[in-house]
Protein backbone atom coordinates (compact mmCIF):
# COMPACT_ATOMS: atom_id res chain seq x y z
CA UNK A 1 0.00 0.00 0.00
CA UNK A 2 1.26 3.49 0.01
CA UNK A 3 1.11 6.05 3.00
CA UNK A 4 0.39 9.73 2.35
CA UNK A 5 3.28 12.05 3.52
CA UNK A 6 1.96 15.50 4.36
CA UNK A 7 3.89 18.25 3.27
CA UNK A 8 3.32 21.92 4.69
CA UNK A 9 4.22 24.22 2.71
CA UNK A 10 6.10 27.52 4.04
CA UNK A 11 6.50 31.10 2.92
CA UNK A 12 2.96 31.35 1.48
CA UNK A 13 3.18 28.36 -1.21
CA UNK A 14 0.37 25.75 -1.55
CA UNK A 15 0.22 22.93 0.49
CA UNK A 16 1.40 19.73 -1.16
CA UNK A 17 1.13 15.92 -0.37
CA UNK A 18 3.41 13.12 -2.16
CA UNK A 19 3.18 9.35 -1.45
CA UNK A 20 5.92 7.47 -0.06
CA UNK A 21 6.75 4.02 -0.65
CA UNK A 22 5.19 1.28 2.84
CA UNK A 23 7.47 -0.15 5.04
CA UNK A 24 9.37 -2.73 4.15
CA UNK A 25 7.98 -6.40 5.75
CA UNK A 26 8.58 -6.43 9.43
CA UNK A 27 7.88 -2.91 10.13
CA UNK A 28 4.70 -0.98 11.11
CA UNK A 29 2.88 0.89 8.69
CA UNK A 30 1.97 4.64 10.86
CA UNK A 31 -1.85 3.97 11.86
CA UNK A 32 -1.67 0.04 12.04
CA UNK A 33 -0.82 -0.36 15.91
CA UNK A 34 0.32 2.27 18.12
CA UNK A 35 4.52 2.28 18.61
CA UNK A 36 5.29 1.32 21.99
CA UNK A 37 6.21 4.71 23.73
CA UNK A 38 8.95 6.55 23.66
CA UNK A 39 8.97 9.73 25.53
CA UNK A 40 11.54 12.51 26.97
CA UNK A 41 10.66 13.46 30.70
CA UNK A 42 10.63 17.07 30.60
CA UNK A 43 10.14 17.68 34.51
CA UNK A 44 13.51 15.87 36.03
CA UNK A 45 15.64 17.67 34.49
CA UNK A 46 18.11 17.07 32.20
CA UNK A 47 20.01 14.22 34.02
CA UNK A 48 19.63 11.28 30.90
CA UNK A 49 19.41 12.72 27.56
CA UNK A 50 17.76 11.10 25.33
CA UNK A 51 20.43 9.08 22.59
CA UNK A 52 19.53 10.11 19.59
CA UNK A 53 20.98 9.81 16.04
CA UNK A 54 20.54 12.35 13.42
CA UNK A 55 22.51 11.02 10.14
CA UNK A 56 23.05 13.51 7.07
CA UNK A 57 19.99 13.58 4.82
CA UNK A 58 20.69 11.58 1.33
CA UNK A 59 18.78 13.21 -1.67
CA UNK A 60 18.03 11.30 -4.61
CA UNK A 61 20.32 13.23 -6.94
CA UNK A 62 22.63 16.47 -6.68
CA UNK A 63 21.59 19.26 -7.73
CA UNK A 64 22.84 22.99 -7.59
CA UNK A 65 20.40 25.37 -5.96
CA UNK A 66 20.76 28.72 -4.42
CA UNK A 67 21.71 27.47 -1.40
CA UNK A 68 24.18 24.88 -2.30
CA UNK A 69 23.90 21.39 -3.73
CA UNK A 70 20.90 19.03 -2.55
CA UNK A 71 23.80 16.69 -1.11
CA UNK A 72 25.23 19.38 0.69
CA UNK A 73 22.04 20.79 2.00
CA UNK A 74 21.41 16.88 3.56
CA UNK A 75 24.35 17.34 6.20
CA UNK A 76 23.58 20.68 6.78
CA UNK A 77 19.77 20.13 7.47
CA UNK A 78 20.69 17.32 9.82
CA UNK A 79 23.48 19.55 11.94
CA UNK A 80 20.63 22.17 12.43
CA UNK A 81 18.27 19.63 13.91
CA UNK A 82 21.10 18.37 15.87
CA UNK A 83 22.18 21.57 17.16
CA UNK A 84 17.94 22.21 17.99
CA UNK A 85 17.45 18.99 20.11
CA UNK A 86 20.84 19.21 21.90
CA UNK A 87 20.46 22.88 23.19
CA UNK A 88 16.95 21.86 24.53
CA UNK A 89 18.66 19.81 26.88
CA UNK A 90 16.70 16.82 26.36
CA UNK A 91 18.51 14.95 23.43
CA UNK A 92 21.70 13.60 23.37
CA UNK A 93 22.69 13.14 19.81
CA UNK A 94 25.55 10.85 18.01
CA UNK A 95 28.53 12.47 16.97
CA UNK A 96 28.25 12.93 13.63
CA UNK A 97 32.00 10.43 12.78
CA UNK A 98 29.59 7.46 14.62
CA UNK A 99 26.65 7.53 12.00
CA UNK A 100 27.12 5.40 8.58
CA UNK A 101 25.98 7.16 5.34
CA UNK A 102 22.11 6.65 4.47
CA UNK A 103 20.98 5.79 1.09
CA UNK A 104 18.14 6.90 -0.39
CA UNK A 105 16.32 4.02 -0.48
CA UNK A 106 17.14 3.11 3.40
CA UNK A 107 15.03 6.48 4.68
CA UNK A 108 11.39 4.41 5.05
CA UNK A 109 13.74 1.39 5.56
CA UNK A 110 16.00 1.75 8.64
CA UNK A 111 18.76 -0.91 9.49
CA UNK A 112 18.04 -1.15 12.79
CA UNK A 113 20.45 -3.72 13.70
CA UNK A 114 23.17 -1.26 12.87
CA UNK A 115 21.28 1.73 14.53
CA UNK A 116 20.93 -0.46 18.06
CA UNK A 117 24.15 -1.01 17.99
CA UNK A 118 24.95 3.03 18.06
CA UNK A 119 23.21 3.33 21.57
CA UNK A 120 20.89 5.51 20.04
CA UNK A 121 17.68 5.10 21.22
CA UNK A 122 15.82 7.12 18.40
CA UNK A 123 16.77 7.98 15.17
CA UNK A 124 15.72 10.78 12.58
CA UNK A 125 16.15 9.55 9.14
CA UNK A 126 14.83 12.08 5.97
CA UNK A 127 15.94 13.61 2.51
CA UNK A 128 16.27 16.63 0.01
CA UNK A 129 14.86 16.57 -2.93
CA UNK A 130 15.23 19.46 -6.03
CA UNK A 131 11.79 20.01 -7.39
CA UNK A 132 11.74 21.09 -11.17
CA UNK A 133 9.99 24.26 -9.79
CA UNK A 134 13.08 25.86 -8.14
CA UNK A 135 11.56 24.43 -4.74
CA UNK A 136 13.02 21.92 -2.47
CA UNK A 137 10.99 19.03 -0.59
CA UNK A 138 12.47 18.16 3.11
CA UNK A 139 11.16 15.03 4.29
CA UNK A 140 12.01 13.45 7.87
CA UNK A 141 10.83 10.30 9.74
CA UNK A 142 11.69 9.95 13.82
CA UNK A 143 11.60 5.83 14.90
CA UNK A 144 12.31 3.84 17.93
CA UNK A 145 15.22 2.19 17.59
CA UNK A 146 14.02 -0.97 19.96
CA UNK A 147 10.51 -0.60 19.21
CA UNK A 148 11.67 -0.97 15.16
CA UNK A 149 8.73 1.05 15.05
CA UNK A 150 7.88 4.85 13.06
CA UNK A 151 6.46 7.50 14.90
CA UNK A 152 6.29 10.12 13.04
CA UNK A 153 7.09 11.54 9.66
CA UNK A 154 6.86 15.38 8.49
CA UNK A 155 7.99 17.09 5.40
CA UNK A 156 8.20 20.61 3.40
CA UNK A 157 7.77 22.55 0.30
CA UNK A 158 10.46 25.16 0.73
CA UNK A 159 12.52 27.92 -1.56
CA UNK A 160 16.49 27.18 -1.17
CA UNK A 161 16.68 30.38 1.14
CA UNK A 162 14.21 28.70 3.30
CA UNK A 163 16.10 25.35 4.22
CA UNK A 164 16.79 26.23 7.76
CA UNK A 165 13.11 26.79 8.51
CA UNK A 166 12.58 23.11 7.21
CA UNK A 167 15.01 22.03 9.48
CA UNK A 168 13.87 24.26 12.64
CA UNK A 169 10.34 22.36 11.66
CA UNK A 170 11.43 18.47 11.58
CA UNK A 171 13.27 19.16 14.88
CA UNK A 172 10.16 20.41 16.67
CA UNK A 173 8.57 17.36 14.95
CA UNK A 174 10.77 15.22 16.79
CA UNK A 175 10.76 17.51 20.21
CA UNK A 176 6.82 17.97 20.22
CA UNK A 177 6.16 13.91 19.56
CA UNK A 178 9.12 12.68 22.39
CA UNK A 179 8.79 14.98 24.55
CA UNK A 180 4.65 15.69 24.79
CA UNK A 181 5.38 19.56 24.20
CA UNK A 182 4.42 22.17 21.90
CA UNK A 183 7.39 23.13 19.88
CA UNK A 184 9.88 26.38 19.63
CA UNK A 185 12.78 25.85 17.56
CA UNK A 186 11.20 27.63 14.05
CA UNK A 187 10.78 31.33 15.66
CA UNK A 188 12.81 34.22 16.27
CA UNK A 189 13.86 36.65 18.33
CA UNK A 190 14.40 40.52 18.45
CA UNK A 191 16.88 42.13 20.47
CA UNK A 192 18.85 45.14 21.17
CA UNK A 193 22.16 44.66 19.68
CA UNK A 194 24.54 46.83 21.37
CA UNK A 195 28.35 47.97 21.06
CA UNK A 196 30.45 50.75 21.77
CA UNK A 197 31.37 52.16 25.59
CA UNK A 198 29.60 51.79 28.28
CA UNK A 199 29.03 55.50 28.44
CA UNK A 200 28.15 55.86 24.73
CA UNK A 201 26.95 52.66 23.67
CA UNK A 202 25.13 52.18 20.24
CA UNK A 203 21.97 50.34 20.49
CA UNK A 204 20.11 49.39 17.16
CA UNK A 205 16.70 46.94 16.60
CA UNK A 206 18.54 43.59 15.45
CA UNK A 207 16.29 40.22 14.45
CA UNK A 208 17.20 36.52 13.87
CA UNK A 209 16.17 32.96 14.36
CA UNK A 210 15.96 31.41 18.10
CA UNK A 211 19.61 29.72 17.26
CA UNK A 212 21.36 33.09 16.33
CA UNK A 213 21.30 32.27 12.28
CA UNK A 214 19.91 34.79 9.76
CA UNK A 215 20.51 37.90 12.10
CA UNK A 216 20.12 40.88 10.21
CA UNK A 217 19.85 44.66 11.84
CA UNK A 218 16.72 46.73 11.72
CA UNK A 219 17.79 50.13 12.90
CA UNK A 220 21.12 52.07 12.53
CA UNK A 221 22.03 53.51 16.10
CA UNK A 222 21.32 56.86 15.29
CA UNK A 223 18.42 56.56 18.26
CA UNK A 224 19.11 54.48 21.31
CA UNK A 225 15.79 51.64 21.49
CA UNK A 226 14.98 49.49 23.92
CA UNK A 227 12.32 46.85 24.70
CA UNK A 228 11.33 45.51 21.24
CA UNK A 229 8.38 42.99 21.12
CA UNK A 230 6.62 41.23 18.13
CA UNK A 231 3.16 41.34 17.36
CA UNK A 232 1.42 38.63 17.46
CA UNK A 233 1.38 38.20 13.58
CA UNK A 234 5.26 38.64 13.52
CA UNK A 235 4.94 41.79 10.81
CA UNK A 236 5.53 44.56 13.23
CA UNK A 237 7.21 45.36 16.18
CA UNK A 238 6.63 47.59 19.22
CA UNK A 239 9.78 49.14 20.92
CA UNK A 240 10.63 52.46 23.03
CA UNK A 241 12.70 54.91 21.18
CA UNK A 242 14.50 57.96 22.18
CA UNK A 243 14.26 60.29 19.27
CA UNK A 244 14.73 63.93 20.35
CA UNK A 245 16.10 62.59 23.78
CA UNK A 246 12.37 61.92 24.48
CA UNK A 247 11.47 58.24 24.99
CA UNK A 248 8.78 57.31 22.83
CA UNK A 249 6.70 53.93 21.83
CA UNK A 250 7.14 53.35 18.20
CA UNK A 251 5.91 50.69 15.88
CA UNK A 252 8.48 49.32 13.31
CA UNK A 253 7.21 47.13 10.44
CA UNK A 254 9.20 44.20 9.24
CA UNK A 255 8.28 44.23 5.81
CA UNK A 256 8.66 47.82 4.41
CA UNK A 257 11.46 49.07 7.39
CA UNK A 258 8.68 51.89 7.99
CA UNK A 259 8.12 53.35 11.75
CA UNK A 260 5.34 55.39 13.34
CA UNK A 261 4.86 56.78 16.48
CA UNK A 262 2.48 55.23 18.27
CA UNK A 263 0.98 58.29 20.54
CA UNK A 264 2.17 61.60 19.62
CA UNK A 265 2.29 65.30 21.58
CA UNK A 266 2.20 63.40 25.05
CA UNK A 267 4.77 62.78 28.15
CA UNK A 268 7.18 60.05 27.67
CA UNK A 269 6.10 56.37 27.22
CA UNK A 270 8.16 53.35 27.18
CA UNK A 271 7.95 49.80 27.86
CA UNK A 272 5.57 48.39 25.39
CA UNK A 273 3.31 45.10 24.46
CA UNK A 274 1.16 44.01 21.91
CA UNK A 275 -2.27 42.31 23.08
CA UNK A 276 -2.49 38.63 22.55
CA UNK A 277 -5.13 39.10 19.64
CA UNK A 278 -2.59 42.47 18.20
CA UNK A 279 -5.63 44.86 18.54
CA UNK A 280 -4.19 46.90 22.02
CA UNK A 281 -0.89 47.90 22.73
CA UNK A 282 -0.12 48.39 26.68
CA UNK A 283 2.61 50.75 27.09
CA UNK A 284 3.12 53.25 30.07
CA UNK A 285 3.46 57.16 30.61
CA UNK A 286 4.59 59.50 32.99
CA UNK A 287 2.43 62.44 33.08
CA UNK A 288 2.78 65.33 36.17
CA UNK A 289 5.20 63.08 38.38
CA UNK A 290 3.25 59.90 38.19
CA UNK A 291 3.67 56.61 35.98
CA UNK A 292 0.80 54.48 34.44
CA UNK A 293 -0.02 51.78 32.37
CA UNK A 294 -2.50 52.54 29.18
CA UNK A 295 -3.54 50.97 26.77
CA UNK A 296 -3.99 52.18 23.32
CA UNK A 297 -5.48 50.77 19.42
CA UNK A 298 -2.76 49.45 17.69
CA UNK A 299 -4.01 51.41 15.11
CA UNK A 300 -3.28 54.51 17.12
CA UNK A 301 -6.36 57.07 18.34
CA UNK A 302 -6.88 57.98 22.50
CA UNK A 303 -4.72 56.15 25.03
CA UNK A 304 -7.14 53.98 27.97
CA UNK A 305 -5.56 54.87 31.37
CA UNK A 306 -5.92 51.43 33.22
CA UNK A 307 -3.87 52.19 36.69
CA UNK A 308 -4.42 55.17 39.08
CA UNK A 309 -2.10 54.55 42.03
CA UNK A 310 0.90 57.13 43.29
CA UNK A 311 4.35 55.72 41.93
CA UNK A 312 5.28 53.97 39.22
CA UNK A 313 3.32 51.38 37.47
CA UNK A 314 4.87 49.79 34.52
CA UNK A 315 6.03 46.70 32.59
CA UNK A 316 2.52 45.19 31.50
CA UNK A 317 2.36 41.70 30.40
CA UNK A 318 -1.11 40.18 28.80
CA UNK A 319 -2.24 36.64 30.11
CA UNK A 320 -2.26 34.34 26.92
CA UNK A 321 -6.57 34.89 26.76
CA UNK A 322 -6.05 38.67 27.02
CA UNK A 323 -8.04 38.47 30.46
CA UNK A 324 -5.62 39.60 32.92
CA UNK A 325 -2.71 42.09 32.81
CA UNK A 326 0.50 41.34 35.31
CA UNK A 327 2.75 45.12 36.34
CA UNK A 328 5.06 46.02 38.26
CA UNK A 329 4.09 49.09 40.26
CA UNK A 330 6.17 50.53 43.67
CA UNK A 331 3.24 52.10 45.27
CA UNK A 332 3.64 49.75 48.54
CA UNK A 333 6.88 51.28 49.15
CA UNK A 334 8.95 48.91 46.41
CA UNK A 335 9.01 47.42 42.92
CA UNK A 336 6.59 44.23 43.58
CA UNK A 337 4.50 42.16 41.10
CA UNK A 338 0.18 42.45 40.38
CA UNK A 339 -2.01 41.36 38.52
CA UNK A 340 -5.15 43.31 37.38
CA UNK A 341 -7.94 42.62 34.64
CA UNK A 342 -7.78 43.79 31.19
CA UNK A 343 -9.69 47.12 31.90
CA UNK A 344 -7.71 47.83 34.81
CA UNK A 345 -10.26 46.71 38.19
CA UNK A 346 -9.20 43.80 40.38
CA UNK A 347 -5.98 44.90 41.05
CA UNK A 348 -4.26 42.55 43.59
CA UNK A 349 -0.16 42.33 44.96
CA UNK A 350 1.15 38.93 44.40
CA UNK A 351 4.87 39.03 45.10
CA UNK A 352 5.68 39.17 48.87
CA UNK A 353 9.52 37.69 48.37
CA UNK A 354 12.72 39.83 49.59
CA UNK A 355 13.74 42.17 47.55
CA UNK A 356 12.36 44.11 44.29
CA UNK A 357 10.42 42.49 41.50
CA UNK A 358 10.54 43.64 38.24
CA UNK A 359 9.65 42.86 34.28
CA UNK A 360 7.14 40.42 34.75
CA UNK A 361 5.96 38.67 31.40
CA UNK A 362 3.05 35.89 31.27
CA UNK A 363 3.73 32.65 30.39
CA UNK A 364 2.28 31.29 26.40
CA UNK A 365 0.76 28.59 28.54
CA UNK A 366 -0.47 31.19 30.60
CA UNK A 367 0.68 28.92 34.35
CA UNK A 368 3.52 30.91 35.15
CA UNK A 369 5.06 34.42 35.31
CA UNK A 370 8.45 35.13 34.66
CA UNK A 371 10.21 38.23 36.15
CA UNK A 372 13.60 39.93 37.45
CA UNK A 373 13.93 39.59 40.88
CA UNK A 374 16.40 42.45 42.69
CA UNK A 375 18.05 41.18 46.01
CA UNK A 376 21.61 42.01 46.28
CA UNK A 377 22.18 40.79 42.42
CA UNK A 378 19.61 40.30 39.71
CA UNK A 379 18.01 36.80 38.87
CA UNK A 380 15.15 35.31 36.55
CA UNK A 381 12.45 33.62 38.27
CA UNK A 382 9.12 32.07 37.84
CA UNK A 383 5.65 32.24 39.85
CA UNK A 384 2.33 31.04 39.66
CA UNK A 385 -0.35 33.98 38.61
CA UNK A 386 -1.68 34.22 42.01
CA UNK A 387 2.03 34.47 43.56
CA UNK A 388 2.68 30.86 44.98
CA UNK A 389 5.44 28.27 43.80
CA UNK A 390 8.41 31.03 43.57
CA UNK A 391 11.43 29.36 42.12
CA UNK A 392 14.65 31.31 41.06
CA UNK A 393 16.38 29.95 37.83
CA UNK A 394 19.54 31.63 37.83
CA UNK A 395 22.18 33.45 39.82
CA UNK A 396 24.68 35.90 38.76
CA UNK A 397 25.39 39.22 39.00
CA UNK A 398 22.55 40.85 36.72
CA UNK A 399 20.38 38.70 34.81
CA UNK A 400 17.44 40.64 34.01
CA UNK A 401 14.57 40.92 31.44
CA UNK A 402 12.92 37.42 30.83
CA UNK A 403 11.30 36.37 27.48
CA UNK A 404 9.04 33.17 26.95
CA UNK A 405 9.82 30.77 24.40
CA UNK A 406 6.64 29.81 22.28
CA UNK A 407 6.03 26.76 24.16
CA UNK A 408 6.75 28.26 27.48
CA UNK A 409 9.01 25.82 28.56
CA UNK A 410 12.34 27.93 27.59
CA UNK A 411 12.83 31.20 28.76
CA UNK A 412 15.71 33.95 27.08
CA UNK A 413 17.14 36.82 28.91
CA UNK A 414 20.01 39.43 28.78
CA UNK A 415 23.10 39.37 31.78
CA UNK A 416 25.39 42.08 32.08
CA UNK A 417 29.10 41.82 33.26
CA UNK A 418 30.76 43.99 35.99
CA UNK A 419 33.03 46.57 35.66
CA UNK A 420 33.44 49.56 32.85
CA UNK A 421 32.74 47.57 29.79
CA UNK A 422 29.17 47.24 30.08
CA UNK A 423 29.20 43.94 28.28
CA UNK A 424 25.52 42.26 27.93
CA UNK A 425 25.04 38.59 25.90
CA UNK A 426 21.67 37.24 25.64
CA UNK A 427 21.04 33.81 27.65
CA UNK A 428 18.28 31.10 27.76
CA UNK A 429 17.51 28.88 30.32
CA UNK A 430 14.34 25.95 30.50
CA UNK A 431 12.25 25.70 33.44
CA UNK A 432 14.55 23.39 35.40
CA UNK A 433 17.16 26.00 36.07
CA UNK A 434 19.57 23.66 34.41
CA UNK A 435 19.67 23.82 30.86
CA UNK A 436 21.58 27.52 31.03
CA UNK A 437 23.40 28.34 27.46
CA UNK A 438 24.53 31.32 25.99
CA UNK A 439 22.77 32.24 22.58
CA UNK A 440 25.19 33.79 20.17
CA UNK A 441 24.72 37.03 18.97
CA UNK A 442 27.73 39.29 16.16
CA UNK A 443 27.52 42.09 19.13
CA UNK A 444 26.77 42.30 22.74
CA UNK A 445 22.99 41.92 23.15
CA UNK A 446 19.98 43.14 25.66
CA UNK A 447 16.24 43.30 25.79
CA UNK A 448 15.14 40.11 23.87
CA UNK A 449 11.29 39.39 22.91
CA UNK A 450 11.27 35.80 21.86
CA UNK A 451 8.16 36.17 18.65
CA UNK A 452 5.77 33.04 18.28
CA UNK A 453 6.33 29.90 16.30
CA UNK A 454 6.44 31.01 13.07
CA UNK A 455 3.47 29.41 10.47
Amino acid sequence: MLCWFAVAALGGMPVLAQTVPAPPPGQTAPGDQTPPPLEVSVTGGISAPLPIAIPAMPTNAAVATAAGSTDALGRQLADVMTADLKNSGLFNPLAADRLKPVAYGEVTAPQFDYWGGTGAQALVQGFVKANGDGTLTVGCYLYDVSARAELARQGFVVTPADWRRAAHKCADTIYARLTGEGPYFDSRVVYVSESGSKGRRIKRLAIMDQDGANHRFLTNGQSIVLTPRFAPNQQSIVYMSFVGDRPAVYVYDVGSGRQRLVVANVSTTFAPRFSPDGRWILFSMATGGNTDIYRVSSAGGTPQRLTNAPGIDTGGSYSPDGSKIVFESDRSGGQQLYVMDADGGNQRRISFGGGRYATPVWSPRGDLIAFTRVSGNFRIGIMSPGGSGEKLLTDDWQDEGPSWSPNGRVLMFFRASQGSSGKADLWSVDLTGVNLRRVPTPLDGSDPGWGPLRP
